[in-house]
Formats: structure tokens, sequence, C-alpha cells
């Protein structure tokens, strides 16, 4: 006959998925009540709304069905009291790093920046995250547009975030991408964000300290245009990884860009490479390739930065069909997944440190 010892050593091997701890450890098992017939097990959860709860029971369920002799399992759950939740926590005033930052274990946080507006930094966002899930890894993306996000709609994401004990929860996509946004929070999408630098700031700071994004492979932050309050918060408050830039053909464009590139040097961020958007169009009949937005200047100012240009992304419509209805996780370019070979194997596994 199973012990209760037999039955609590097999539980610490069940990890609770947003913890990323063992449920013995964290003190979740209140009860364990072994009988001839069947094994009853209480668990104390954070909270009765967590998404993944039904994971944990069947998680329980099997751990303790693959013992010899193994009854049948019953899997009681409670929840947590405030001042239990305060200890998990470890009992701190969080106000400064945000209630859930503790908690979260990101690996890598790389940002997306331009300098320019329009030039498909959202676009070039949702692709690379939906790449990096299509091999299985744990992402998600931190809208930082504030004033102008598009990320919720391009994935069509209209669910709001929920508020839990132990942080926000973000939203999830139809693959699994973890997303937050302002929009997700607004009443319709297109009310206007009409805040000043200080509040955006805050805003951002809160999405990475007070959302609970639990354990991610890479944490992918989407940055508005401009080298102002939002890029200067997330370079200095963020423990990033790398850069990557995106650009357009235009002459213009790469000047500003340029100028993006000048900030993340100053701020000893490293640039990771450029993916050049709406780089070219092809005929539909014959197969030619027209520069429509006038020749690339994207290699030219690859070399001058030293960093690779890892893509050219055309001007397709059906790609801009798979946004505009809200599944860009389907989209798959061309020579694209080689493009993020080459992003990963230069993604520096030590991070920046934050300045305040």
């Amino acid at each position: 006959m199973l012990s209760v010892s037999d039955v609590r050593q097999a539980l610490s091997q069940v990890v609770d998925p947003e913890l990323g701890k063992d449920i013995v450890s964290l003190g979740m098992v209140r009860e364990v009540n072994v009988a001839e017939d069947v094994v009853r097990i209480t668990i104390a959860l954070t909270t009765m709304q967590c998404p993944l709860k039904q994971q944990i029971v069947d998680d329980v369920r099997a751990r303790v069905a693959s013992l010899n002799g193994a009854p049948e399992v019953q899997v009681t759950l409670t929840e947590m009291t405030p001042e239990e939740r305060a200890r998990l926590a470890g009992g701190k005033d969080r106000k400064q790093e945000g209630m859930a930052a503790h908690l979260n274990q990101v690996r890598h946080v790389l940002a997306i920046m331009s300098g320019k507006g329009g030039v498909g930094k959202s676009l070039v966002t949702s692709l690379l995250a939906a790449e990096l899930r299509r091999r299985d890894l744990r992402v998600g993306i931190l809208d930082a547009d504030i004033t102008g996000p598009s990320i919720p709609k391009m994935f069509g994401l209209t669910e709001r975030p929920q508020s839990t004990p132990i942080g926000i929860s973000p939203v999830l996509s139809r693959t699994g991408i973890r997303v937050m946004s302002v929009n997700l929070l607004l009443p319709r999408e297109d009310e206007a964000v009409i805040w000043r630098g200080p509040l955006i700031a805050g805003a951002i700071k809160q999405f990475w300290g007070d959302v609970f994004w639990a354990t991610l492979d890479y944490l992918l932050v989407d940055l508005p245009p401009g080298t102002a309050d939002a890029p200067l918060t997330v370079m200095q408050s963020l423990p990033l990884n790398g850069i990557l830039l995106v650009t357009s053909p235009q002459d213009l464009a790469s000047m500003v860009v340029r100028k993006a590139a000048n900030m993340a040097a100053h701020l000893e961020v490293p640039i990771l490479g450029i993916v050049e958007n709406m780089s070219y169009a092809v005929c539909p009949r014959c197969g030619q390739r027209y520069e429509v937005f006038g020749q690339s200047h994207a290699f030219d100012m690859a070399m001058l930065l030293g960093v690779p240009l890892l893509a050219r992304i055309p001007l397709d419509p059906s790609l801009s069909a798979l946004a505009d209805e809200g599944r860009i996780e389907d989209c798959r370019l061309d020579g694209f997944a080689q493009a993020v070979d080459e992003l990963l194997q230069r993604v520096p596994e030590k991070a920046t440190v934050p300045r305040f």
C-alpha cells in the first residue's frame, strides 16, 4: 500500500506552470490521505481563477497514478489566504520592482525598434513571435507602443487581461503567445490613449513588473517610433539582450533608423541585425521584382553598423490580409525561418543591467 510519503514525493515532481516551482515547495499541497481504494489530495491555488488549474490537477493525477499499486486519485482545490500569498511573494513591498517581477523567469528580452513610424515594427514583432512559437519556445509580446498599439489586432485578440493576486495575466494567442497591450484594457479598440511621457513610461514598467509572464524563453518588446520616452524607458529599465532594427527602402527611413541605432549604441544595448520591410513587390503574372519604394539602402546600413541584414520582407497583399484578419500566426514567409536562425545565434546570454 502507498504511503503519504510516497505520494508527497510524487507530488514534488509536479511544477506549477506559472510559478515555475514544484507544488510541494510552494506549500500548495494541503492534505494527502491514502486509503486502500483512493488517494485524496487537497491543493491550494494562489487563486481559483488560475487559468492553468486543470493542467495542475491533471499532472497531480498522472504523477500519483504512475506509482506502483496506485488506487483512484481524487483532487480537491482550495485557495490560499491573502497572508499565504504574501508569504509566497516574500512578504516584501513589491511596488518598486512590480508585484509579479520576482515570479517571472524571462531568459531573453529583445526589443524591436526603428525610430521611424510605419515601417512595420509590429509586423516584424508578430512574425518573429509566431516563428519562435513554432519551435515550441515560450514567447511573450510586451506592446510598448502605448498610444498606437496594433499587436492585438494582428493576433485577433479581444479578451481582457485578468487581474490575479500574483499579477496581471497576459492574454494568450491561438498558438500560446502571451500578449500584453494597452489596447486589451480599453473599452473600445479605437479609444485614444492621450498620455504624456511619464504616464507612458509608467505603463511600460507596469507591463514588465506587474504582468505575470511566468517562464518565457523570449519576451519581445514592440517599441513605438522615435527615440524619446518609451524607447528610453525600455532600454534603461528592462534587461535587454539586444535590439532588432526594422527599416524600409526609403533613404529617409534609413536616416531615422540610424538615429535609433545611435541611441542603442549610446545606451550600450547590442544591435542584433536589421530587417527591411516593404522591400519589393513581386508581379503575380511574371514573377518580376519591382522596388516600388526605390533602391534599398538596408545592406549599406547593415555594413555601416557592422550587423547582418537578416531579411527583406516583400509587399504582399496576402500578408496584409492575414494581419487585418487577426491571423498573423498563419503567415510563413520564404526565408524568414533562416533569418530567425541567424538572429538567435547572435542573441547574447548576458543581458544589459537596468539603470533604474
